[in-house]
């Protein structure tokens, strides 16, 4: 029997609220589609705290959740593991979001009430709470996708996303290689080219109340540099990639 809904969540170094997250999630699933197969997978990036233990210790006595460890491999490379996961339990939708507990549950049904109208579909954090630097290279980001591909996303990289799992396979299927650092962009404008209406809902940002951000001062613009790079590059490959996912069956 195939999963109605997947959800996937990276986390690394969360000990403080991964319980908090997980519990609400999986709770939400079980209240929300009681008589469907769903669970939340939770990606365990090589954490050096307790995460991996307290995710295994909750994993137990939670039959909707799904915990994967692995070696640190970065946000972007948990993220995508976890849509290769979801794509392996034959997932007919993805979800994706963060464990960081600056999202609410009851935004999601924002995204799912569209489901039937997009295969992608993005939130759009309108009140951001994140540092000046980062919502400044949000915006450079923006402007790149703008001018690099004639495309405009307001918030191509948030994690907040729903995905139909047969167009996410085509789309896994033309990610760059080597994988990019923030694969949640180069989907967000292959689905977009692709002609899908992603519609940048507005959704909840909360103040990050635990945790450290794992990226800060000069490794974001050395992040910033290496996407502006990848999104260059990528563009010579764009429209041949943009054909392949139309013409897929």
């Amino acid at each position: 029997m195939a999963y109605l809904l997947s959800i996937v969540m990276p986390a690394y170094n969360e000990q403080d609220c991964i319980e908090k997250v997980v519990q609400n999630w999986t709770d939400f699933l079980r209240k929300k589609f009681p008589n469907d197969k769903t669970t939340l997978i939770v990606i365990n990036d090589g954490s050096k705290d307790k995460t991996g233990e307290l995710l295994d210790k909750i994993k137990v006595n939670n039959p909707n959740l799904t915990v994967v460890h692995q070696k640190n491999g970065g946000h972007g490379n948990a993220v995508v593991n976890g849509y290769r996961k979801s794509l392996e339990l034959d997932s007919e939708f993805v979800f994706q979001t963060d464990s960081d507990d600056q999202f609410v549950t009851e935004d999601f049904d924002k995204l799912w009430d569209k489901r039937n109208q997009s295969d992608f579909i993005l939130g759009y954090r309108e009140i951001r709470h994140d540092a000046p630097v980062r919502l400044f290279i949000t915006k450079v980001l923006r402007g790149t996708i703008s001018t690099v591909y004639g495309t405009y996303i307001l918030d191509s990289n948030i994690p907040f996303r729903l995905i139909r799992g047969s167009f996410l396979r085509k789309l896994m299927a033309q990610l760059p290689d080597p994988e990019p650092f923030a694969p949640n962009i180069f989907l967000a404008v292959m689905a977009k080219k692709a002609g899908q209406e992603v519609y940048n809902i507005p959704i909840t940002h909360k103040d990050r109340a635990t945790g450290t951000v794992s990226i800060v001062k000069w490794n974001l613009w050395k992040v910033c540099i290496r996407s502006f790079n990848e999104l260059l590059r990528f563009r010579m490959d764009l429209n041949d990639k943009v054909k392949s996912i139309r013409s897929t069956n």
